[in-house]
């Protein structure tokens, strides 16, 4: 259970970054990146580690885009 939790947090993360790839709107991954890990460390608690693998990508995407952007755009 706390796997499939871990998976939706990771989800609706991901459909949240969609609008911060865009210019200006980079600092929304600010919130977004510690909600993905977030949904990492539910997946911790699980035997199935899918969620939280899935989790981990979606903040390293996240962390890359800060990163490209200077933490700002």
């Amino acid at each position: 259970m706390l796997n499939l939790l871990s998976a939706l947090i990771g989800l609706v993360t991901l459909v949240l970054m969609i609008p911060a790839v865009f210019p200006l709107l980079g600092a929304l991954n600010w919130l977004l990146v510690p909600m993905a890990l977030f949904g990492a460390f539910i997946g911790l608690m699980s035997a199935k580690k899918g969620g939280q693998n899935f989790c981990l990508i979606v903040a390293a995407f996240g962390a890359l885009r800060l990163f490209l952007g200077g933490g700002i755009l």
